[in-house]
């Protein structure tokens, strides 16, 4: 049986490096969610899956809560 590696892209020297580190720690029940989830899914990168899920949320939440000239009632009007 042979040994298939994948090849990892290079990243482009565009893309800024990750050089900042953040830890949360998950309860055990936590981790197996999140696990079960990546294994129904078949997504092999934990780390950017978290990366990019975590900052679509913020982005999402931040278009949200954009300030607007008039609250949602008066525009609603």
């Amino acid at each position: 049986m042979a040994n298939t590696v994948k090849k990892r892209d290079k990243v482009p020297s565009s893309v800024p490096r990750r050089k900042q580190r953040m830890v949360c720690l998950m309860s055990e029940e936590e981790v197996r969610i999140v696990d079960a989830y990546l294994k129904k899914y078949k997504i092999s990168n934990k780390a950017r899956w978290l990366r990019e899920t975590v900052l679509t949320f913020i982005r999402q939440k931040m278009e949200e809560d954009y300030p607007t000239l008039f609250n949602e009632h008066d525009m609603r009007r």
